[in-house]
């Protein structure tokens, strides 16, 4: 029988962990937790340590691990039928998953275009709005516009719109021009103004570009409320609703990021509800399967569609597609879920549990070195900084972050942080009890790892 070592080690062997620098695991008290299974709000290791899964394992989970439900659903289709192409071939799944995120997202969206995640989603919103001016004669409209620390995913295209370094720079001879403003960031505001007492400023730096190149530009692409990769920096609902305002007053297409927002995070279907406006194309993906199977999907309008819709002798037709486009198993589990959460009045249940959340997180306030807590629907994120007053951050080097991860993991909690941000985006169906348990393990690890600087 193989032990725990010998699966670690074959682990260190042969598998490359995602963004993750391989050399750390020569530290012998430090590897990979190996899980073994997951329950409701909880992973389990090989050894039978529970974990509170307060990441939603990169926020995807957002029903439970081992969901009944879909459980059932994902092994009635692959009974069924567990793949065919989307080419010139249909199915019920993916007929009915569209036609639920349409009646969703409500009108004008009309279509919905499936790809595998999040990264790829992005991709073809992107290809759909330079070809969507392309077509319609203004091939001169080619650049697109995104945020300073914005995070889009990790394929060449959306890289390109991405303005994180770590995840950029490198790659920088191999991706397209693109042009940045300054993303709103409350905590560190680059107009020295107070959060929530502001005129939203910081889109000036919007409407001066829109205004002097909007004849070149195709579109801008935002992650709504919350920039997650960059340490979940929340702006206000009103950015977005003046951001909708320009781009229309400019002829610019608005692409909205929902990869992550999505289903329910913000404490709705979608974060651009709470801005009471609509995107020309938005992409979904993690949630929408519940964080079972890989899915993602773009979706638009009859505006953006009816500019592809001519004959073969056109090439208007929008030439892009995977092997794996609308998988039967992966539309069911996502119409299965999507029928959980009305069913069951998901997103109205949560609002107690955001509730309680907010009063949680009161506590970090009052440590030394944090500097900063914030919240949008179940999302949490207290920023640590080395010097409170003068918001001086902690060193990279210091890994600061990390030592609360590992300390949080210790007592049962995962927190896997971002930079010197410990974040909370737990499944919906935790209980507010165990909202309490998970955020006094991570005040416990934050007080005990600063408190050693």
């Amino acid at each position: 029988m193989t032990t725990k070592e010998e699966w670690i080690e074959k682990d260190l062997k042969y598998v490359w962990h995602p963004d993750t620098q391989m050399k750390q695991y020569e530290d012998k008290d430090f590897k990979p937790t190996l899980i073994e299974r997951g329950e409701g709000i909880y992973l389990y290791d090989i050894d039978g340590h529970k974990y509170i899964d307060g990441v939603s394992s990169w926020w995807v989970n957002t029903l439970g691990h081992s969901n009944p439900k879909l459980n059932s659903v994902l092994t009635q289709q692959a009974q069924k039928i567990e793949h065919v192409l989307l080419a010139d071939f249909t199915h019920i799944p993916a007929i009915e998953l569209a036609e639920k995120l349409v009646k969703l997202a409500g009108e004008p969206f009309s279509k919905v275009f499936y790809s595998d995640d999040g990264s790829t989603a992005v991709e073809v919103a992107l290809k759909m709005a330079y070809q969507y001016w392309y077509q319609k004669g203004k091939p001169e409209k080619k650049y697109f516009v995104s945020m300073t620390d914005s995070y889009h995913g990790d394929t060449l295209g959306s890289v390109s719109v991405g303005g994180i370094d770590i995840y950029k720079k490198i790659f920088n001879p191999l991706v397209f021009e693109t042009l940045k403003v300054r993303a709103p960031y409350c905590y560190r505001c680059p107009e020295n103004k107070v959060r929530d007492c502001c005129r939203i400023d910081c889109i000036k730096d919007v409407e001066k570009l829109f205004k002097t190149r909007h004849n070149e530009i195709a579109a801008m692409i935002v992650e709504p409320l919350v920039q997650g990769a960059a340490g979940m920096r929340m702006y206000p609902a009103s950015y977005l609703t003046k951001l909708r305002e320009l781009c229309n007053e400019y002829d610019i297409l608005l692409i909205d990021d929902e990869v992550a927002m999505a289903f329910g995070r913000t404490g709705k279907y979608f974060a651009f509800e709470h801005a009471c406006i609509k995107p020309d194309i938005f992409c979904v993906a993690k949630g929408i399967t519940a964080g079972y199977i890989p899915l993602a999907a773009t979706i638009t309008t009859d505006k953006i569609y009816d500019a592809f819709y001519d004959d073969f002798s056109s090439l208007k037709t929008f030439y892009h597609g995977h092997s794996f486009t609308g998988n039967p198993v992966a539309c069911a589990v996502a119409v299965e879920n999507l029928k959980i959460m009305e069913q069951e009045h998901v997103i109205d249940n949560l609002q107690s549990k955001i509730e309680k959340l907010k009063q949680c997180l009161k506590k970090f306030t009052t440590l030394e070195h944090v500097g900063d807590v914030r919240q949008t629907g179940m999302i949490g994120a207290v920023e640590m900084v080395k010097n409170k007053s003068s918001k001086e951050p902690y060193p990279f080097e210091e890994r600061t972050g990390h030592r609360v991860f590992k300390e949080a993991l210790k007592n049962g909690a995962l927190l896997r942080p971002i930079g010197n941000v410990i974040y909370f985006m737990p499944p919906y169906v935790i209980k507010n009890e165990e909202i309490e348990k998970l955020t006094e393990i991570a005040y416990n690890a934050i007080k005990i790892v600063t408190e050693q600087n």
